[in-house]
């Protein structure tokens, strides 16, 4: 392996640009997530102040370099610090590739369809409904914040979870593979700012931006559905825009014609 990295042509073309390649797809990638957070005017900032510490650098500025080496190591500190979630969500963002191990979906066909029923029986009450499908990455802080339910997903367990009068139809409810484990939750909700949307979906972009879990929310005013997912919320879904788009992000072979009608129990 030495001796084939040796090679003039590997060594000096080869593998430099394989390298330039890697660090920027690795930059555009933590672009990509940075530009939905409030970390853009802050990344700004720092590169100014490089841009300052370059100059002061080259120009042999001795007392701005003076102030920059004694201001550089807390801002490296305090940068860490403030990025801390935006890092969070990149280190997210990489484990959910398709390289990354894992096990299979986590839920089934069965379980999109009982949701889609059951959002479908919502809607027509014109009720409102929020609802979280974990992954891979736990949400155990969100899960105490509710109450736990441990029951099988049903779509009558869910429609009854977001009735009106019922004290835990405020919060979400979390489904993990085919469990409802805890409704009434409280989530985290998302710094940015969504022009005509509510809390609920404010909520479902937050959960998603932290974590890898997808959020469904029913919006009860107008009846109309949206999905969240790695920070992106799409809105105005009809149901069967929703149950592909629902499909797809969990990984979830679509149902075969005539699945459906055990489906919805």
């Amino acid at each position: 392996m030495g001796e084939l990295i040796q090679l003039p042509l590997l060594r000096d073309y080869v593998l430099p640009g394989l390298d330039i390649l890697l660090l920027a797809f690795l930059l555009y990638q933590a672009y990509r997530i940075l530009a939905r957070t409030r970390a853009v005017p802050i990344a700004r900032g720092a590169g100014l102040m490089a841009v300052v510490y370059a100059a002061a650098f080259f120009l042999n500025l001795r007392t701005v370099l003076l102030l920059m080496n004694l201001l550089v190591p807390g801002l490296v500190i305090g940068l860490a610090i403030v990025f801390q979630p935006e890092l969070r969500q990149i280190f997210i963002r990489i484990g959910q590739r398709p390289w990354s191990l894992g096990g299979g979906p986590p839920v089934g066909a069965r379980q999109v369809q009982r949701i889609v029923a059951a959002l479908e029986q919502l809607r027509k009450a014109r009720r409102g409904a929020l609802i979280v499908v974990m992954r891979r990455v736990g949400l155990p802080r969100v899960v105490e914040s509710g109450v736990a339910v441990g029951a099988e997903l049903s779509t009558q367990l869910l429609v009854s979870l977001f009735t009106r009068g019922s004290p835990l139809h405020d919060g979400a409810a979390i489904v993990d593979q085919d469990r409802v484990v805890a409704a009434g939750c409280f989530l985290p909700p998302s710094e940015l700012t969504l022009r005509r949307r509510g809390t609920r979906h404010r909520a479902a972009l937050g959960i998603t931006e932290e974590s890898d879990a997808v959020a469904i929310v029913l919006f009860e005013e107008t009846g109309g559905l949206s999905l969240a997912h790695q920070g992106e919320l799409s809105g105005d879904l009809e149901l069967d825009k929703l149950r592909t788009r629902l499909e797809e992000v969990l990984g979830v072979e679509p149902a075969r014609a005539g699945a459906g009608a055990g489906a919805a129990d």
